[in-house]
């Protein structure tokens, strides 16, 4: 049975003694939880965020990383920068990087490879616009995407890779996607997995959803048969919300 996820996207919110404070008054509340926690924060986060959740169920993710491991690339970040420091987790290709940063399918690939070389666990996020949604090609962009994504990889890089399905149109928005339509486009997903990787791995892989889930939806969704968990913007920044996600099933 695969175990359930919930990752907070921090995105460029919370500055240090913040991200200090709210991992403090976490670390009871997941102290038994069944469910694995991640938190994905800002760079200047990190180094605090790993010092404060040591020895805690707690995982400390980044929101990016680059393609290549050194080299003359200004303002960017490197896996084994990353690595060094004792990061487990990194978010790749999520909707704002594709849209603000102009980032390929191919950089995503990329970036997916080299996140596994230094065996930093990558979460690859997929997902339509509304107009793709509306013109029927919602399933196509994703598992277009997905295929994409994962080109090149093994078995074994797969099983060990995150997808988290989101929507651009449910980010940020208020506006999710029915548990049943969320639930259709993950199935979807895990079947274009299972054409290029075998129905093992495909029953294997963790499939989160993310689009504006909240206390008052998580239930609903974790509980679908092929949702595996969520990736959590805003409400991951409130302690109170994101505890009552986390502990969904209580």
């Amino acid at each position: 049975m695969r175990k359930k996820v919930i990752a907070g996207n921090w995105k460029m919110n919370m500055l240090p003694d913040a991200a200090i404070r709210f991992i403090d008054g976490l670390t009871p509340v997941v102290k038994d939880s069944q469910n694995e926690v991640i938190l994905c924060v800002p760079y200047t986060d990190l180094f605090y965020s790993l010092l404060a959740a040591q020895n805690t169920n707690i995982k400390i993710g980044a929101q990016n990383l680059h393609w290549e491991e050194f080299g003359a690339y200004t303002g960017e970040v490197s896996a084994p920068m990353l690595k060094s420091i004792g990061v487990q987790y990194v978010i790749i290709g999520h909707s704002e990087r594709r849209q603000y940063f102009k980032e390929s399918d191919d950089i995503v690939n990329k970036k997916l490879k080299m996140a596994h070389l230094h065996d930093i666990k990558p979460i690859v996020c997929v997902g339509e616009t509304l107009n793709e949604r509306e013109e029927g090609k919602a399933v196509e962009v994703i598992t277009n995407q997905i295929e994409k994504a994962l080109e090149g990889l093994s078995k074994e890089q797969v099983l060990k890779t995150i997808v988290a399905y989101e929507p651009i149109w449910a980010i940020g928005t208020g506006k999710t996607a029915t548990a049943d339509d969320a639930n259709s486009a993950i199935k979807s997903i895990r079947e274009k997995i299972g054409m290029l990787y075998g129905a093992d791995v495909a029953e294997e892989v963790i499939i989160l959803y993310g689009g504006s889930v909240k206390p008052t939806n998580a239930k609903e969704l974790f509980s679908m048969s092929d949702i595996d968990g969520g990736l959590i913007g805003g409400a991951s920044l409130k302690l109170e919300e994101f505890e009552n996600i986390i502990n969904y099933n209580k």
